[in-house]
């Protein structure tokens, strides 16, 4: 076997797992243009209740 048929023979075997790992890497890229689409699909944390510790905390700071 030649040299060019043993680089080609090993290209060839490295192809299915090169395109197995661009999809893999290409997928999350080319699903944002289509769940951007869909306004419903946005998941939002609901408002934390401010209990008024920041001033506490930035007056204890002060006298220490």
């Amino acid at each position: 076997m030649t040299s060019f048929a043993q680089n080609t023979l090993s290209v060839l075997k490295l192809l299915p797992r090169a395109t197995l790992i661009l999809m893999l890497l290409a997928a999350p890229v080319l699903a944002v243009p289509t769940m951007r689409t869909d306004a419903g699909s946005t998941i939002e944390a609901p408002a934390l209740k401010k209990k008024g510790l920041g001033l506490v905390l930035l007056v204890s700071l002060q006298r220490g």
